[in-house]
């Protein structure tokens, strides 16, 4: 199956522009999430480099911000750039283990094939990516469980019409 970035960008713009007043563009190096301005009457995800994968972490981010974060850019999140500490990174991990669960529900629901990002490549030690992956599929686990927030279950829909995938199960998340 191909992914490519431009279906993603309809999928996601046909989905959420009229609901959220938010449309998902290509961006450069590096992602960002900008509120309507008064350049922009609507509020732009923007993925780095046209990778479908940045979309979708991207994407993740926005279905975790609530109402008041969705006004701040990049949701008034902070973020701590490639090269944390064993502690920072822990931290990290705590606050990114909601979003790349969604992103991995949503890759499962386009067929595409999902990794856990440490996002640490230049850190003083390397992050253990299965035992992380494991909070993740925790976390996906319960959401299953509990049912889809909204938005993630309005893309995740469109995303298996478009790419014709069957209704998520449990055992589509295997930790590996």
């Amino acid at each position: 199956m191909t992914h490519d970035y431009l279906d993603l960008i309809t999928i996601f713009n046909d989905t959420f522009y009229q609901s959220f007043n938010t449309k998902l563009e290509l961006g450069g190096d590096e992602p960002i999430y900008l509120p309507a301005d008064a350049n922009h009457d609507y509020h732009r995800i923007i993925f780095a480099r046209g990778f479908y994968a940045s979309a979708l972490h991207e994407i993740a981010h926005w279905c975790v911000a609530g109402p008041e974060r969705r006004l701040l850019e990049d949701f008034g999140y902070w973020y701590e750039p490639d090269g944390r500490t064993a502690q920072v990174q822990a931290e990290f991990e705590k606050v990114e283990i909601r979003p790349q669960a969604y992103e991995w529900i949503l890759a499962v629901s386009a067929g595409f094939p999902f990794t856990v990002s440490c996002d640490n490549l230049n850190g003083d030690f390397e992050p253990d990516r299965v035992a992380f992956m494991s909070k993740v599929h925790t976390e996906v686990m319960s959401i299953l469980q509990q049912g889809l927030p909204l938005r993630v279950q309005m893309l995740s829909q469109a995303m298996r019409c478009f790419y014709n995938t069957p209704p998520l199960e449990p055992t589509d998340f295997v930790v590996k």
